[in-house]
């Protein structure tokens, strides 16, 4: 019984502390890349990725930071309540880009894993050959 007992204990405190790191906001994207597959250089491309807020206080998106000037994103700038949605829009534009390509964005916030990252791959063809 006493064994019972201490288990019950431990499985209970285990959970307890498995909740408290829960805490806070987090960010959970749907999908964290998009493949378009081939595409014509100078072609722009856009995605919108969709998240929600599944933690128990409002997210805050800091800053949105993208690895060249090809790619502009667009978040939201207000809290997402717990719960809530929101939507980063990232546009692709292939000028003086060829081949494969992957435009890494990355997403700082306030949640409990403050850097996300999402990604648009594709592969720019030159004009004419798709």
């Amino acid at each position: 019984m006493k064994k019972m007992i201490l288990l019950m204990a431990v499985t209970l405190f285990t959970f307890a502390a498995y909740a408290q790191e829960k805490a806070g906001p987090v960010i959970e994207f749907q999908e964290k890349s998009i493949d378009f597959g081939d595409i014509t250089q100078g072609d722009k491309v856009e995605h919108t990725f969709l998240f929600k807020n599944t933690g128990d206080t409002p997210l805050m998106i800091q800053n949105v930071a993208v690895t060249c000037g090809c790619t502009a994103p667009n978040w939201p700038k207000e809290p997402i309540a717990p719960g809530s949605t929101g939507e980063l829009k990232v546009v692709f534009n292939s000028t003086g880009k060829m081949g494969k390509q992957n435009s890494v964005v990355r997403v700082y916030s306030n949640a409990s894993e403050p850097i996300e990252k999402v990604s648009l791959i594709s592969n720019v063809l030159p004009k004419g050959q798709k």
